[in-house]
């Protein structure tokens, strides 16, 4: 089954009640909370408050993808505020596999699901040694920090060694992928292995409903 997860980055918060309302009535299952800091990546988003207030507008579980430079002092923030899952980067621990383990055993021990990211230029390998430690593995499919971005066809191969190792280590752990998803890059990622798909522009550009059913 593929989890779609709209990008909240994307809404339009002017429409936010009808936008909300076509997400409820959709098969959309989680909200993505693309969290930047303007120093990790170029771009400054979300704080827990508005976490917060999806948390009483949504019954949506909440996926905070954390793209910050302390994913220590952050986790405990966004998961004050609500977050179901928290996803951070290897590269903003240096890839230090003992500071990762230490964050990824204390999310857990707030009985929060953890993902783990990587960039685009950052080998998938990197992440093999958690494959047995998170829920989650997240493929970025664009350069972090803005949305709008076109897929990186380089990712399909991050994202087929992946699923060939959780495969073979019996791992449960799902794979993300975001940036650049639409019906066509969404089925590619899809066919590659991918489990949720996350969607910003694309899902809410016009027909919210028909744009999740396509990416289904």
């Amino acid at each position: 089954m593929t989890i779609i997860a709209p990008s909240v980055l994307s809404l339009d918060y002017s429409k936010f009640e009808n936008q909300m309302s076509d997400l409820h009535a959709s098969k959309a299952q989680w909200l993505h909370f693309d969290v930047m800091d303007g120093h990790f990546v170029p771009n400054l988003t979300f704080g827990p408050d508005i976490l917060k207030a999806f948390r009483k507008a949504s019954h949506l579980f909440l996926d905070v993808h954390l793209m910050v430079e302390d994913p220590e002092f952050f986790s405990d923030v966004f998961m004050d505020a609500g977050a179901q899952m928290i996803t951070f980067h290897t590269e903003a621990l240096n890839h230090d596999s003992t500071h990762i383990l230490a964050l990824i055993k204390k999310i857990k021990g707030r009985g929060v699901q953890v993902g783990l990211s990587v960039k685009p230029k950052t080998p998938v390998e990197i992440l093999f040694p958690y494959i047995n430690e998170v829920d989650m593995f997240l493929i970025m499919s664009v350069e972090p920090g803005f949305g709008g971005q076109s897929f990186i066809p380089q990712s399909l191969e991050k994202i087929s060694a992946l699923r060939t190792l959780i495969d073979q280590s019996q791992s449960s752990a799902l794979i993300e992928v975001d940036g650049g998803i639409n019906s066509h890059t969404g089925s590619l990622c899809k066919q590659a292995g991918a489990n949720v798909l996350v969607a910003g522009s694309y899902i809410f550009k016009d027909d919210i409903i028909a744009a999740v059913e396509s990416l289904w």
